[in-house]
C-alpha cells in the first residue's frame, strides 16, 4: 500500500486504502500484528490508516479454548494500544455488518487512523478436512449443527418482511451456482476494461538472468558533481564537530585527495541512482546515521531539534527531477519492519528498497519473513522482488550477540537462483553492487554481508576513479605482485578475514601463497573462480578460510 501511495503522491492515504483480514487467534497471538499496529502512525510506515477485519470464529482453531489463546476478553484488545475504534458485530446480521463497515470506512477516511471490525461468527466445520470439532468443542458444535446458516436466516427475514418473493431466494442460489459452474462473474463487474495508469510493468524483468551484465560505471565528472552535492551543508546549519569532519573528508574524497571510504562509496551509489530517476528507500534501526556512525544520510543542526526542522538530507538535493530518497530510523522491530519492506519491494521494481539490521544477527528476529517470503516468494507465488538486506557482519570482539549475521542460514536457503548473497570487501564493491541491483533488468533479493571494522579500514578504501572505471567483481584475484608459478597454496576467503590474511602474509613475506576473494557466494561464480585457479598451475593446496566456526559461515 505504501508503494502504491508513493506512485500516486498520495501522502495521506485518500486514494489507496489498506484492508487486512485476520483470524481471531492470530490477531491476538501473533506479535507481528502488534508490531505493525505500532508502525501505523509513524512517518516511515504510515499508510493513512488500515481497516482490519477480524473473522472471529470464537475458537481460533478447532481444539483451542479462548482461555488459552489470549489474556483479554476480546481478541481485538491489542488494537487498543493505538486507540483504534473496535466495532464488534454479529456476522448473522448482514445489515449490521454493512452498517459497521461503512462506519469504519468513514472513520478511516476522516481521521486516517486504523480501525477494527470484529466480525463475530462461527466455523461450520473443523480446522481442516479431517477435523471432527465435536471431539473437543461438543456443546458449541451442538448449537452450530442446529444453525441454519447466515444466508438462510437472512432470506427468511427478507421473506417475512415481504422484500423477496417466495421463489426468489432459490432462484438467486441457482443463478449463483450457474455462474460458478460457468466460470463467469458472480457479481457484475464494475469496470471490465480498467487499467490503472499507475500500474507497474514487470515484463522487462521476466526473462532476465543473474549473469546479465550491467554497466555500473559513472563518469568521473558526474561522480565529482554528485560528491559536491552530498557534502553540501546549508548556510547557518551547525553540524556536530565529528560530523563536520566527516563531511570535510568526503569533500576531499570527491576531489581525489583522499581515498573513498565505505560510507562515501555507499552514499555515491545512492546519489547516482536517484540522479538517474530511481527511488531509494532505506530503513532500519539507526539507518540514518548508521549503527557505526558511517553513513550520516541525515544531518542534524546542533541548535535545533529534529521536530523543529533541524535536519537536512543531502541525498534529497542532488539533481533536478531526481528520484525519491527516503531513510527511516525504524521502530525496534525486525519481523514487521522487514515484512513491510518486502511488501514494498514486491510492488515497486523501480525503487531500491533496503532493510538494514543494526547488527547482522538482528535478522534472526525476522527469520520467518526470510524463510517464508524472501527466499521462496517467487517460487510459491511468482512474485519477483528486488529487496536488499544489509547485515553488518564480522567477528570483532563484540560478543556472541553482535558478531554474526548467520551467513550459513542464507546459503542454506539458496536454490535455483532464488536470491543473491554477497560479501563485498571494499568501497568500490559496495558502490557497484548497489548500482547493479537496480541497473540490471533483474529483480532478486540481495543479501549483503556488510562490514564493521572495514567501514574505516584504510585498505578497504579506493580512489574515486575506481568507481568511475570499475564494476562489481564476483571474484577478486590476488592483488600483490606475486609470481603465479611460485604459488603452492591458494587461500580462498570472503570478508574482513582477507585483510588479516594479507597482513600476515606480508609480515611473513610468503610468496608461495595466493589470496582470492569470493565476493558473491551465491549464485556461485564458477567461471570466474575457475579462471582464477588456472593462474596457479603449481598449486597443490586450496584452502577455504573463514572467521566463523566450521559449522557456521560459508563452509
Amino acid at each position: 500500500m505504501r508503494a502504491r501511495q508513493r506512485r500516486r503522491a498520495d501522502k495521506v492515504g485518500d486514494e489507496v486504502l489498506p484492508v487486512l483480514i485476520h483470524g481471531d487467534a492470530a490477531f491476538a497471538g501473533q506479535g507481528v500484528v502488534m508490531e505493525t499496529l505500532n508502525m501505523s502512525q509513524t512517518r516511515g510506515y504510515g499508510t493513512g490508516g488500515t481497516v482490519h477485519i477480524v473473522v472471529n470464529n470464537q475458537i481460533g482453531f478447532t481444539t483451542s479454548d479462548p482461555r488459552d489463546t489470549r489474556s483479554t476478553i476480546y481478541c481485538t484488545d491489542v488494537a487498543k494500544m493505538v486507540e483504534a475504534p473496535i466495532f464488534h458485530v454479529n456476522g448473522d446480521d448482514p445489515e449490521a455488518v454493512l452498517f459497521v463497515t461503512q462506519l469504519a470506512l468513514d472513520f478511516r477516511m476522516t481521521f486516517h487512523k486504523d480501525v477494527v471490525i470484529d466480525l463475530v461468527c462461527f466455523r461450520k466445520l473443523g480446522h481442516n478436512e479431517q477435523d471432527e470439532p465435536f471431539v473437543t468443542q461438543p456443546l458449541m458444535y451442538k448449537k452450530i449443527a442446529q444453525h441454519q446458516g447466515t444466508r438462510k436466516l437472512y432470506a427468511e427475514r427478507l421473506l417475512a418482511l415481504g422484500v423477496l418473493g417466495a421463489d426468489t431466494p432459490e432462484e438467486m442460489i441457482r443463478q449463483f451456482r450457474e455462474a460458478l459452474d460457468g466460470g463467469t462473474h458472480t457479481p457484475l463487474p464494475v469496470i471490465s476494461n480498467f487499467k490503472s495508469k499507475f500500474a507497474v510493468d514487470w515484463a522487462p524483468f521476466s526473462d532476465a538472468k543473474w549473469t546479465d551484465a550491467a554497466d555500473t560505471r559513472v563518469p568521473l565528472e558526474e561522480l565529482q558533481r554528485l560528491g559536491e552535492r552530498v557534502t553540501h551543508v546549508p548556510e547557518e546549519f551547525r553540524l556536530h564537530p565529528s560530523v563536520g569532519r566527516v563531511m570535510q573528508a568526503r569533500r576531499q574524497m570527491t576531489q581525489g585527495a583522499l581515498p573513498v571510504d565505505w560510507g562515501m562509496g555507499e552514499t555515491l551509489a545512492y546519489a547516482t541512482l536517484v540522479a538517474n530517476g530511481y527511488n531509494v528507500r532505506l530503513s532500519g534501526q539507526d539507518s540514518a546515521r548508521g549503527t557505526f556512525a558511517h553513513r550520516h544520510a541525515v544531518l542534524h543542526d546542533q541548535d535545533r531539534e529534529r521536530w523543529d526542522q533541524g535536519t537536512y538530507v543531502p541525498l534529497q538535493n542532488v539533481a533536478k527531477d531526481q528520484g525519491h530518497f527516503v531513510v527511516i530510523d525504524s521502530i525496534l522491530s525486525e519481523e514487521a519492519a522487514l515484512g513491510f519492506e518486502y511488501g514494498f519491494a514486491t510492488a515497486d521494481p523501480n525503487s531500491l528498497v533496503i532493510w538494514e539490521a543494526q547488527f547482522g544477527d538482528f535478522a534472526n528476529g525476522a527469520q520467518v519473513v526470510i524463510d517464508q517470503f524472501i527466499s521462496s516468494g517467487e517460487a510459491k507465488w511468482g512474485r519477483a522482488c528486488g529487496l536488499t538486506l544489509l547485515l553488518p557482519h564480522g567477528y570483532e570482539g563484540q560478543g556472541p550477540e553482535h558478531s554474526s549475521a548467520r551467513l550459513e542460514r542464507f546459503l542454506q536457503l539458496c536454490a535455483q537462483h532464488n536470491m543473491q548473497v554477497c560479501v563485498p570487501s571494499n568501497a568500490s564493491q559496495i558502490f557497484h553492487l548497489l548500482r547493479r541491483q537496480m541497473l540490471r533488468p533483474f529483480r532478486k533479493p540481495l543479501v549483503v554481508l556488510t562490514p564493521k571494522s572495514l567501514l574505516r579500514r584504510k585498505e578497504a578504501a579506493v580512489q574515486i576513479a575506481e568507481l568511475a572505471a570499475d564494476s562489481f567483481r564476483t571474484v577478486i584475484p590476488e592483488t600483490d605482485p606475486i609470481e603465479p608459478k611460485q604459488v603452492k597454496r591458494v587461500v580462498v576467503c570472503c570478508g574482513k578475514v582477507y585483510y588479516e590474511l594479507l597482513a600476515a602474509r606480508r609480515e611473513k613475506r610468503r610468496g608461495d601463497v595466493a589470496l582470492v576473494r569470493i565476493e558473491q557466494l551465491y549464485p556461485f561464480p564458477h567461471k570466474e573462480f575457475a579462471a582464477e585457479m588456472k593462474r596457479y598451475p603449481g598449486a597443490r593446496e586450496v584452502v577455504w578460510c573463514q572467521e566463523e566456526p566450521q559449522n557456521q559461515g560459508a563452509w
